[in-house]
């Protein structure tokens, strides 16, 4: 039988704690349990590799000896007994090899084997999956975690709404509150994979990605945009009507009003998240167009209002 290093089956080094053995362990039994992996021999014999080195690593005694003698570690025992008594004999000027030429001792024939049950676990095994032997507890494990994402624009996240996905086949209907942010997980309890040995259910975790809006820039809760205003009312003064996500708000334009001049508009900006009936704010920014085309007459007035200026 070919030696099996058990330190590589586990993925670890030779100066590895029992803590870092047991954390090995749990993590790759898990990935290669027969119920994860039905119908797959490969997997099968590699839960097999898995328990037998962490059988051995797991114990102080057993990894001792698996450390000093390697593959014949089980024999290790009785090749130093045998050693013993040759040493013995020798200094005792007798027979090296004892009565009947048996190295163990005694007048017949023996087969040393090692006092280890293959029908026996470690403690932390069987912790974990039971006895072999079909007497212990199977012990439940719960699922694994699965991500998702999901694309909003601006103006489905400005309102709470549902939106149906699919996950493995499942069709999974969430509501989304007003407010959400870009990058935020959603968490969803007992959605994700399917426990163990009837163990729990894993969860879902959505992360919302929101796309860039053409038109408003969020900071946080407070929305940013600009307006394009003629000159004429800029100069005059009048009103504008602005599209936002809330409908049309209708803006004072100041006299005299300067290009890049920003105007806040308390409470119309994002909504808080979960927070029904409070918003950020919303920062306008004017934007002046200045006329083109201009007929003969226009620019005569023009002209005017240039010569009264000097």
């Amino acid at each position: 039988m070919a030696f099996v290093d058990y330190y590589k089956v586990l993925g670890i080094d030779k100066t590895a704690s029992a803590d870092d053995i047991k954390k090995a362990y749990r993590k790759l039994a898990r990935k290669y349990h027969p119920d994860v992996n039905p119908n797959d021999n490969e997997a099968k014999q590699r839960f097999q590799e898995i328990n037998e080195a962490n059988e051995v690593l797991s114990d102080p005694e057993k990894r001792k000896k698996y450390d000093q003698y390697g593959e014949h570690w089980q024999h290790g025992e009785g090749y130093e007994k045998a050693q013993q008594q040759y040493r013995q004999s020798q200094s005792n000027g007798g027979n090296p090899f004892g009565a009947g030429g048996n190295p163990f001792g005694g007048g017949g024939s023996h087969e040393y084997t090692g006092n280890f049950d293959d029908g026996q676990f470690s403690d932390f095994f069987e912790q974990m999956f039971g006895s072999r032997r079909g007497g212990g507890r199977q012990s439940t494990f719960r699922g694994q975690d699965l991500n998702a994402e999901l694309s909003l624009t601006l103006q489905e996240a400005y309102t709470t709404h549902q939106q149906t996905f699919n996950i493995n086949g499942k069709s999974i209907r969430i509501t989304i509150h007003a407010g959400v942010e870009d990058g935020q997980k959603i968490k969803l309890k007992g959605y994700g994979g399917e426990g163990i040995n009837g163990g729990p259910k894993g969860d879902l975790y959505i992360t919302i990605n929101i796309t860039p809006d053409a038109r408003f820039k969020r900071q946080g809760n407070d929305l940013y945009t600009t307006l394009d205003i003629d000159l004429y009312t800029a100069i005059l003064g009048g009103e504008a009507t602005l599209d936002t996500f809330g409908g049309k708000v209708k803006l004072k334009i100041k006299a005299e009003s300067q290009n890049g001049a920003k105007m806040r508009l308390k409470g119309k900006g994002f909504p808080l998240y979960r927070k029904e009936g409070e918003f950020g704010d919303l920062y306008v920014t004017l934007n002046i167009q200045m006329p083109n085309n201009l007929s003969a007459e226009e620019k005569a007035l023009f002209q005017q209002l240039k010569d009264l200026k000097h």
